[in-house]
């Protein structure tokens, strides 16, 4: 296309897509708020560090203020909470005939396309395990899955060019009709992570504690019963299917569903989520308004009652503002 695609957040997820596609001859350029990170990407270049791959990658990468031009393909991969304001700040910067891709958590294809129009917005799914450290460093722990979709569940050029050059980072990339299908799916495995956030356990050792087993099935439950009655099947990924949710599933399906993502996560050198990482490293807010209390307000509209999401938000909140401690006590709270 004779232009770079512009990754809009080069932190754990837009950082490492760029940098295995800067390393493969892609025209990269990154556009990040950090400055620190944006003058070490250009400059020393972004390590990518851990088990899955370790390389350093100059990329060209600015501060948003610094940005100028106009673009076809903008990678969006900033914390959903801040996708308004990024959506607002880079549409001056989006070709009439361009799109975002949302290669982020959460259902924010729905702010994206307000913004800039439904025909102008592509979703992803994206599953693999990756921290940001600081600036020009990224831990890379796992790989997982990688989906790309339309919006209206068409197949377009363009969808087929953005599936061949996720399947340059990972080459199982899959190429949907049903991007909304693995968004909910994610939906709910991120709602767990969120739950497994108020302790300081490990994912695997939240998942794998059998006495929290009806934490994890309440919350999947409520999840996929919103997703259905907004006429979404949710797909599975990695050895997780949230059909075993279904609000008539035996739970013996849910043991089975868990029991994949303490193999999924038992196995990543990424120990905990970026949420635990937020509340217990970072010390900031978390996505949770803009990724989970969501399912709530969609929930409602089609008269589906979500009250174990009600108090996960809640949760996460009195831990936010120093109410509560992280803690298999504060979890127990969700039982």
């Amino acid at each position: 296309m004779g232009e770079p695609i512009v990754i809009w957040g080069a932190g754990a997820i837009g950082g490492t897509l760029g940098a295995f596609w800067a390393r493969a001859g892609i025209d990269v350029l990154f556009v990040d708020s950090v400055a620190e990170h944006v003058e070490a990407c250009r400059t020393e270049g972004l390590s990518i560090e851990g088990p899955v791959a370790a390389f350093r990658q100059c990329v060209a990468a600015v501060t948003p203020e610094e940005l100028t031009g106009t673009f076809s393909r903008i990678v969006l991969a900033v914390k959903a909470h801040h996708t308004e304001e990024a959506v607002v700040a880079l549409a001056p910067h989006l070709a009439a005939d361009g799109f975002v891709l949302s290669a982020q958590n959460g259902l924010n294809e729905l702010v994206i396309a307000r913004h800039v129009g439904d025909e102008r917005t592509m979703g992803a799914f994206v599953n693999f395990g990756a921290d940001w450290l600081g600036p020009g460093r990224i831990l890379f722990g796992n790989r997982a899955a990688v989906v790309v979709g339309e919006i209206d569940g068409a197949t377009r050029d363009r969808t087929r060019e953005m599936h061949r050059l996720l399947s340059i980072f990972e080459p199982d990339a899959v190429l949907t009709d049903n991007i909304w299908g693995y968004l909910w799916g994610k939906l709910g495995y991120g709602a767990m992570l969120f739950a497994t956030a108020l302790t300081d356990d490990s994912m695997a050792d939240n998942f794998a504690d059998p006495d929290r087993l009806p934490i994890w099935e309440a919350i999947g439950r409520e999840v996929v019963a919103v997703a259905l009655a907004r006429g979404v099947r949710p797909l599975g990924f990695d050895g997780y299917d949230p059909l075993d949710f279904a609000p008539h599933a035996d739970t013996a399906k849910v043991s089975d569903s868990i029991a994949a993502l303490v193999d999924l996560n038992r196995h990543g050198a990424k120990t905990h989520s970026g949420i635990w990482r937020d509340l217990a490293v970072r010390k900031r807010r978390t996505e949770v308004d803009a990724q989970i209390a969501v399912i709530d307000t969609l929930g409602r509209e089609v008269g589906v009652d979500t009250p174990t999401i009600r108090k996960l938000v809640a949760l996460i909140h009195d831990v936010e503002e120093g109410r509560r401690p992280r803690s298999s006590a504060t979890l127990r709270n969700l039982l």
